[in-house]
């Protein structure tokens, strides 16, 4: 979810729409306008479509504030949120650290289904201020729903696909915010964070386990309550199933290797002297000499003493063949000022963060104004290697 699309801030949170969205906006908004369409037959083409694609906007409109109810109370308890994407399944907060504290865990969880709940009541209630009396009236509740106007039939549709959001979002499955709220309390009452949210990670896996096979049942035409069955409704069962179980696992692992890195210095796994280039030598050079000759995908570049950029192998790729003898290292490095450092006391946690972050194999490692080292990516899984037993407490 790197290469979506910013759509700007709120309240100091940058927004990203991840392109899967695209798709998963439309099904939504197509399959609104067909439902519409046949229960509206006098609106048009232009009201039913434009009314399918104003209730997709909104509703996606909540869960960006359901994300965003997440994202303030992690930033009021000192956990920094890098942004919200939404994406295929709805959205996420990119927020950088786990909880310090239960209490912490709790109330960041939970505010996000609540959000989503009140949204739905807020639409219901606003629904029913639009619908006249002698609507209601009406003794068949397919002739009720054909009479409604275009804005009581959207907001009718937001207030209970909201709730279900929001109810669906507390199922005790890790990490759902039910999977949080529930390890929030494994972890007040165990102390263990990492047992904490294996459980809940296991709890986890039940459910989606529970949801693939509901969801195959509904294939071959077993009816759920709410859900119906049928091959569409059944697969995207299957499908979420799937992905939460998916997340449980990587959710859990992702606490096991924070668990493992978490006060181990970057200095115990950093690569000290790095190879080093000057920024004038020419790309030639830099392939003949070093690239080639060593098993490095990156190379400071020091004028000097002094730091001045990051040539990788990456960059390399971007320049024509044809262009190596005549273009410099200095030309296509990242300069000094835009690197993004760590010093050899710094955590080796919150160094890989910074590495998903900007996405990126290696940091400098810099103390005193001076280069002391390269912190690899590849360094740092070969630490976690030896040292993860994921299977422990």
């Amino acid at each position: 979810m790197r290469n979506g699309l910013r759509l700007g801030k709120i309240l100091g949170i940058e927004v990203r729409v991840d392109w899967s969205w695209l798709f998963i906006f439309f099904l939504v908004t197509w399959n609104l306008a067909m439902v519409f369409g046949q229960r509206h037959a006098d609106w048009g083409l232009a009201v039913t479509w434009g009314t399918a694609l104003a209730a997709s906007l909104l509703f996606f409109a909540s869960v960006l504030a359901h994300e965003m109810a997440h994202s303030l109370v992690a930033r009021s308890r000192g956990m920094p949120v890098h942004n919200i994407t939404l994406f295929l399944f709805g959205g996420v907060s990119n927020i950088q650290r786990e909880p310090t504290s239960p209490q912490s865990e709790f109330l960041m969880a939970i505010v996000g289904p609540l959000t989503s709940i009140v949204l739905g009541y807020f639409f219901l209630i606003l629904a029913h201020t639009t619908i006249s009396p002698w609507q209601v009236s009406s003794a068949e509740i397919e002739t009720m729903i054909g009479r409604l106007s275009p804005l009581s039939t959207l907001l009718l549709w937001l207030g209970p696909v909201n709730i279900l959001v929001g109810l669906f979002n507390l199922l005790p499955g890790f990490p759902l915010d039910g999977g949080r709220i529930l390890r929030s309390l494994l972890w007040a009452v165990t102390g263990n964070l990492r047992k904490a949210t294996r459980w809940a990670a296991g709890a986890g896996q039940a459910l989606a386990g529970l949801m693939i096979f509901l969801g195959f049942a509904m294939v071959f035409g077993v009816w759920l309550p709410i859900f119906g069955s049928g091959s569409i409704g059944g697969l995207w069962f299957v499908f979420i199933g799937w992905f939460l179980y998916s997340a449980s696992t990587q959710s859990y692992q992702q606490v096991v290797i924070r668990d493992i890195l978490q006060g181990v210095p970057v200095s115990r796994m950093m690569r000290t002297e790095p190879p080093q280039v000057s920024p004038n030598i020419t790309i030639d050079e830099l392939v003949g000499d070093y690239i080639m000759r060593a098993d490095d995908y990156a190379f400071p570049v020091l004028d000097g003493d002094e730091l001045v950029g990051l040539v990788t192998l990456e960059d390399v790729r971007k320049v024509s063949r044809d262009e190596w003898p005549s273009t410099r290292v200095a030309e296509i490095m990242t300069p000094g000022a835009e690197l993004v450092v760590v010093a050899p006391a710094n955590d080796a946690a919150e160094a890989l963060n910074l590495l998903s972050q900007r996405d990126v194999r290696q940091l400098p490692v810099v103390q005193d104004g001076r280069l002391v080292g390269l912190l690899r990516r590849r360094d740092m899984m070969k630490w976690l290697q030896l040292h993860s037993e994921f299977g422990t407490d």
